[in-house]
């Protein structure tokens, strides 16, 4: 079980608190408004904190310090990216994830290393993968067979700066492409894992575990 602190308790902030708490983990939710604490379910279990998602002592009462994912979807941009900076490099949170509503701001907050959805494309799904690595394993795609799926992978930052043939051959998987700045990116045998890169990898399901243990840890030195 893990402790998740979602900033914004609108639909969006609902459906994440109640699919998260659903699958057994610690939830906080903070607004401004405590009326909005209203949508939850009366048999929500967890911390109901009122006040500004970005303030240190608010981020703290929903049990910032110990949370392994922070989820900012309230209705303002500025205030979600600040959230999301807040929570990772005050607290250090691992797993951070900001809604957005305009798209141009996507290459600005990918510079920053912040993972993005834009409200446009929104979905629960798409959340949810960036923060519930259980979900992850369903990825992006899943061939026909069942055997292989497409999906997202998460580095240890000392993978920055890193050629993708090396991280292909330690994890064994095949990178399909990069999102970089907002964008798809079809990688070249020459292209390096850079910092705000969103990394996309086909595997076979039954080493998903594996894959994400070895691209969690700094990379092993290859023998000369």
């Amino acid at each position: 079980m893990a402790h998740y602190v979602i900033m914004g308790c609108g639909r969006v902030g609902v459906t994440l608190a109640h699919t998260l708490e659903d699958a057994g983990h610690s939830v906080a939710i903070i607004d401004q408004d405590d009326r909005a604490f209203r949508r939850l379910r009366r048999t929500f279990g967890g911390r109901k904190v009122t006040g500004v998602g970005f303030d240190r002592d608010t981020m703290k009462q929903a049990g910032i310090e110990e949370a392994y994912a922070f989820a900012a979807v309230s209705s303002g941009d500025n205030s979600n990216i600040l959230a999301t900076r807040v929570a990772r490099e005050t607290f250090h949170v691992p797993h951070v994830v900001a809604r957005i509503y305009d798209p141009g701001r996507a290459e600005i907050y990918q510079r920053l290393g912040i993972p993005t959805v834009a409200a446009v494309r929104w979905s629960a799904d798409q959340v949810l993968r960036r923060i519930l690595p259980e979900s992850g394993v369903a990825g992006d795609y899943r061939e026909p067979s069942g055997r292989l799926v497409l999906a997202e992978v998460e580095l240890d930052p000392s993978w920055y700066g890193h050629p993708l043939s090396a991280i292909e051959r330690a994890a064994r998987v095949r990178i399909a492409y990069l999102t970089r700045f907002g964008e798809g990116l079809l990688p070249s045998p020459g292209t390096s894992y850079q910092e705000g890169d969103t990394v996309h990898a086909m595997m076979a399901v039954s080493d998903a575990s594996e894959v994400a243990r070895i691209l969690s840890a700094p990379p092993v030195k290859e023998p000369e």
